[in-house]
C-alpha cells in the first residue's frame, strides 16, 4: 500500500477480545463513506466487502487508481442510492488497505507484525466494525450488506446485533465452508508459503515479496468465480490470439492467460500474509455450529 495516500482512519481504544483469545487495543480501522448522513441518522448503510476488497467501494481507488469494486451499485442514482443513504464501507481488520493488519508495524517490537499478527475470525472482523456505528452516532443502521466474504460479515451482524440494522441483504454467500471451498483456499495458502520469499512471513522485513505464491493463490481462487459451464462459455478451448497450439508452456489457451493475467496485477495491490489471514477467517467461519446447528435461531 502506498503510504503517502490520505486513508480515512478511526483509532479504537475500546479493547476487542479477538475468538482466538488474544485482546487488541488502539487499533486502526480504515473506512470510506459516500452519500450524506441525515438528520435522524437512519439512512446509513453498511457495506462488507468480500476477500480482496477493501474500503473503496466507489468513485476511484486512490491507491489502484482504478474504480471501486461496486462502483456500479453505489453511487448516485444506482442501486444503492448515495442521494438517499449514507453508506459506510470499512477495510477489515487483517486486510492491507489500512486497517490493523499483518502488514502493520508491531509497536512491541517496532517490525511488521507478519505471521505475529493475531488469527481473526469473520466475528472479529463484525466486532471491529460495528464501532462504526458508535463513531457516527448511529443508532440503527438502515442496512447491511456484502456478497461473498462480505455475505458471511452480514450474517455475523445480524446475529450479533439483530436489533441494529432495519435490512439485511446478504450476497453469494454461505452460513460455513464446503470441504472444496476450504480447499481451495489451502491450495492458495501453500502457494504463498511455498515461495521461498515469503521467509516465513517475514518478507516485509526482508524487503521481499511472495509475489509467485500470491499469483498462483489469485488463480486458484479466480477458477472458483465462475462455474464450469461459465468458464466454458466464456472460454472453451479457444486459443490465445493464435491459430494453432505452440507446443510449448506459454499461455496457449485464453483461460490461461486471463488467470495469469488477474495473477500478475493482483500482487500489486495486496498483501500474502492479509491473504493468509482472511482466507483463513472464512474458513473458520461457521455460523451454523456456532448456534448448535441451528441455523435459523442464528
Amino acid at each position: 500500500m502506498n503510504k503517502n495516500v490520505n486513508i480515512k482512519k478511526i483509532v479504537i481504544d475500546k479493547p476487542l477480545k479477538l475468538d482466538c483469545g488474544q485482546t487488541i487495543n488502539n487499533y486502526s480501522l480504515a473506512y470510506e463513506t459516500y452519500g450524506s448522513l441525515n438528520e435522524k441518522k437512519d439512512n446509513a448503510i453498511l457495506v462488507f466487502h468480500a476477500l480482496t476488497g477493501d474500503q473503496f467501494a466507489s468513485g476511484i481507488n486512490p491507491i489502484t487508481k482504478k474504480e471501486g469494486w461496486w462502483f456500479y451499485a453505489v453511487g448516485s442514482g444506482k442501486a444503492i442510492d448515495t442521494d438517499n443513504f449514507f453508506v459506510i464501507c470499512a477495510n477489515v481488520i487483517g486486510g492491507c488497505m489500512g486497517s490493523f493488519g499483518p502488514n502493520e508495524v508491531n509497536p512491541d517490537t517496532n517490525k511488521i507484525y507478519g505471521t505475529n499478527f493475531p488469527v481473526i475470525t469473520i466475528n472479529d472482523m463484525v466486532n471491529a466494525q460495528f464501532n462504526l456505528l458508535n463513531f457516527f452516532n448511529i443508532e440503527k443502521l438502515f442496512a447491511v450488506i456484502g456478497g461473498s466474504m462480505g455475505g458471511m460479515q452480514t450474517l455475523q451482524f445480524v446475529s450479533n446485533f439483530p436489533d441494529k440494522a432495519k435490512v439485511a441483504i446478504p450476497i453469494a454467500c454461505t452460513a460455513s465452508h464446503s470441504a472444496q471451498n476450504i480447499a481451495f483456499n489451502e491450495l492458495g495458502r501453500q502457494s504463498i508459503m511455498a515461495d521461498a520469499n515469503w521467509e516465513n512471513g517475514d518478507y516485509s522485513n526482508q524487503n521481499k515479496n511472495p509475489n509467485k505464491g500470491l499469483s498462483v493463490a489469485r488463480m486458484a481462487a479466480h477458477i472458483t468465480y465462475l462455474s464450469k459451464n461459465g468458464l466454458q462459455e466464456k472460454f472453451g478451448r479457444k486459443l490465445q490470439e493464435r491459430d494453432d497450439l505452440k507446443f510449448g508452456f506459454d499461455a496457449d489457451f485464453q483461460i490461461e492467460s486471463y488467470l495469469r493475467h488477474q495473477g500478475s496485477v493482483f500482487v500489486d495491490r495486496f498483501d500474502a500474509n492479509s491473504y493468509l489471514y482472511i482466507t483463513r477467517a472464512m474458513d473458520y467461519f461457521d455460523l451454523i455450529k456456532e448456534h448448535n446447528g441451528n441455523l435459523p435461531h442464528a
